[in-house]
């Protein structure tokens, strides 16, 4: 279900944005939030919030890769992630840079 989810979700982003930047920022921004769920679950000690993260929302993207995928196209997968990760890292610090 969640990587139902994902992938509606980013065939809306390439449909309406169509550039590979807006692809590389909507893998970053969701991943970010799956990432600060995942640490509101884990410290914010309420047992109805922590089961409702645990059941339903994923801890980040490599998780729903690992949870679809094994071997080899895990591996490929896990690879692309880190590299539009790098290219998310170029953008940010360009950005940075450019801002004087």
């Amino acid at each position: 279900m969640d990587l139902a989810i994902f992938l509606i979700l980013l065939a809306l982003v390439i449909f309406f944005f169509k550039r590979f930047s807006s692809f590389v920022y909507f893998v970053a921004i969701v991943d970010i939030f799956l990432r600060i769920l995942t640490f509101i679950k884990n410290n914010a000690h309420v047992p109805e919030l922590y089961e409702l993260i645990n059941k339903y929302i994923p801890e980040n993207i490599p998780a729903i890769i690992g949870k679809y995928t094994n071997g080899i196209v895990y591996t490929v997968l896990v690879w692309i992630y880190v590299i539009i990760f790098c290219i998310f890292l170029f953008y940010v610090t360009r950005t940075f840079f450019r801002k004087k």
